[in-house]
């Protein structure tokens, strides 16, 4: 079966790139938050450490809905320190937003992280940000961009990616650098055509691969993933197999299911493939 009415996709970008400012725009017109709420500058970064370092460590997972089209959103690290849950978040979607600041171009960060995308076949989109800047060089950073998607060895499909032309800040993007944007429906537009709907087969028993792991005070440990294929529901059992060790298995029963809406988890009795 293919999920049509969901899109899965991480945000990856070199550190103050703006990927985060990005997130909180598409939240902000996905009406996630009213017209005149107040929203704490980066959302996304809730984390304390996070907040005063003002960097994303944990990746971190949203939902937004487009047209009655859900686009779960990771926001995911920036920094080469934090590699290791790139890669695994990475495994939760089926492409990716590449940011890249209109001025600074491709970073050696970026390079790290979409060699990752790149390597697990994962579809591109670029938006090239912060594109109101005065020095902003649009056409020469595409130019550098295309250049480092070369030099990663990406097939055909990956080298003809669309780019989109963002200002963050001003939660507005644009199809052209030269185009002025109004909102940011070209980068929801783009996303829902140009990164694959999750597909599976819900008859198959449950394959879902843990890539991080929240916690609540009152449920305890959560595993986050996305379900490859099977269906899930609360109160059924399930085997959680050691991926390193895969003799290692336990058997434990689902009490809670939840999925992301807005930067909320809500309770669902049931969830299938691509959730």
């Amino acid at each position: 079966m293919i999920r049509e009415n969901i899109r899965n996709v991480a945000i990856i970008a070199h550190v103050d790139h703006g990927k985060t400012t990005l997130v909180d725009g598409l939240l902000k017109q996905s009406g996630v938050f009213r017209e005149n709420q107040d929203v704490a500058e980066r959302v996304m970064d809730s984390n304390d450490i996070e907040r005063e370092r003002g960097i994303t460590i944990l990746s971190k997972n949203t939902a937004v809905m487009y047209n009655d089209i859900k686009i779960n959103i990771i926001d995911t690290p920036g920094h080469a320190d934090f590699g290791g849950e790139v890669e695994r978040v990475l495994k939760m979607v089926d492409g990716v937003i590449l940011v890249v600041d209109a001025f600074e171009g491709p970073m050696p960060q970026t390079r790290f992280v979409l060699q990752k995308a790149l390597q697990l076949d994962l579809s591109v989109i670029v938006c090239v940000n912060k594109i109101d800047r005065a020095d902003a060089r649009p056409e020469a950073v595409e130019e550098e961009v295309l250049e480092l998607l070369m030099d990663l060895d990406a097939n055909d499909k990956q080298l003809d990616c669309p780019f989109v032309y963002a200002s963050a800040r001003d939660g507005v993007a644009s199809y052209t650098p030269d185009e002025p944007g109004t909102d940011m429906k070209p980068l929801f537009e783009t996303i829902i055509k140009s990164i694959p709907a999750p597909e599976g087969d819900e008859n198959r028993g449950l394959q879902m691969l843990i890539s991080t792991i929240d916690y609540n005070e009152y449920t305890g440990r959560i595993g986050v993933g996305k379900i490859d294929n099977g269906s899930i529901k609360v109160n059924q059992e399930a085997l959680i197999v050691n991926h390193h060790d895969p003799s290692r298995k336990e058997k434990v029963k689902i009490t809670k299911l939840y999925e992301y809406d807005g930067l909320s988890k809500v309770d669902v009795s049931t969830a299938t493939v691509g959730s």
